[in-house]
């Protein structure tokens, strides 16, 4: 049976507190209805003919629905056809949480998101074992890679139709499982943060003084978010095993005293904090680990999730191989040195 593909595109990603405090960017429904019209044109031309979508009250759907129409209308046949999924819509996390599941169970070969951090971890926390691949749409990205989504469509065309061989179209990910007296809660896919606000609120995370531990399952230096603040402190790339652990603080007005350094990181789009560094260390996998705070709210991927308190026993643990994604680069390294698009054969290198 030919592979179907999934689609989950979150109409309300980047609308958090970030971009009124920060410089973040929101694009418009019709902005991610093209991304996902580029997402089909290359699926489609791998030989995908068949997508399941998440349905959505935005307009994303209708947006794309036009697309199609015209491209109908102009004798074009350039797309695969969508199946909307049969499922309610709540306009909210819940209906990610059921598509993913949906699209498990129905056997899709991988799903792509259009979505932040936030998105993609809902998804990962209910698709099993289909790889994900991931576009960025939201305000903190530093799970999804920044790329031209056609180009992600065409990687997960090639992954999944067999031209690329598995061990190279799939990448396995780590992620941090969050559990709360002895029950596993919640997981998180980039970093996990304690800090000191008991309520929830707006969720985001963009006041640096109540900071104080971070996890991370990878440390980017080129990404912005709570994870740029070990990514500036000692790099941790996505491929080896374990992530990073970060004692944090308020900058004092005599650091040197305080024994803390001030650290100068970019924690929103545009928005550069100054974050006090009490020490870090490496976070091997399988290790549970429990945080110093004896109060306050956990953040999962930069946003407050759950509130604790004195009598709650927290502990994290982070997973190698925890689940796959599409390996962009390396399917389109592969397409290029076999000349998958072109139909003629790679030639054989002359031995001298």
């Amino acid at each position: 049976m030919a592979p179907v593909i999934g689609i989950i595109a979150n109409p309300v990603s980047a609308r958090d507190i970030r971009r009124v405090v920060a410089n973040a960017a929101n694009l418009q429904i019709t902005d991610r209805a093209n991304i996902v019209l580029r997402v089909l044109a290359a699926l489609r031309a791998c030989g995908v003919t068949d997508v399941l979508m998440m349905p959505e009250n935005g307009g994303i759907g209708r947006h794309v629905a036009r697309g199609l129409s015209r491209a109908a209308a102009h004798g074009e046949a350039p797309y695969p056809t969508i199946h909307p999924l049969p499922m309610p819509v709540t306009g909210t996390v819940a209906d990610t949480h059921r598509a993913a599941d949906a699209m498990r169970r129905a056997g899709v070969a991988a799903i792509v998101v259009l979505g932040g951090d936030g998105t993609h971890r809902a998804v990962v926390a209910h698709c099993g074992a289909v790889p994900v691949a991931g576009i960025s749409t939201g305000t903190n990205n530093a799970f999804p890679e920044h790329r031209e989504p056609t180009i992600t469509g065409l990687a997960t065309g090639l992954a999944v139709t067999g031209q690329v061989p598995a061990d190279i179209a799939f990448a396995a990910n780590k992620r941090i499982d969050v559990s709360l007296n002895g029950r596993m809660e919640e997981i998180a896919l980039v970093d996990v943060a304690l800090v000191t606000e008991r309520y929830v609120g707006a969720r985001a995370l963009w006041k640096p003084d109540s900071f104080r531990e971070l996890f991370v399952t990878f440390a980017d230096p080129e990404v912005i978010g709570m994870s740029a603040i070990a990514g500036l402190l000692e790099p941790v790339t996505r491929e080896e095993s374990g992530g990073l652990m970060v004692r944090l603080g308020t900058p004092a007005s005599n650091t040197a005293a305080s024994g803390m350094t001030v650290l100068r990181a970019p924690i929103a789009p545009g928005l550069m904090a100054s974050v006090g560094v009490a020490d870090w260390r490496r976070m091997p996998a399988g290790v549970p680990f429990v945080p110093e705070v004896k109060a306050g709210s956990i953040a999962l991927d930069g946003e407050r999730e759950i509130a604790f308190s004195a009598q709650d026993r927290v502990s994290l643990t982070l997973r190698d191989d925890a689940f796959r994604t599409v390996n962009v680069g390396g399917c389109m390294q592969h397409a290029a040195q076999y000349r998958l698009l072109t139909g003629a054969p790679a030639p054989v290198t002359a031995e001298l």
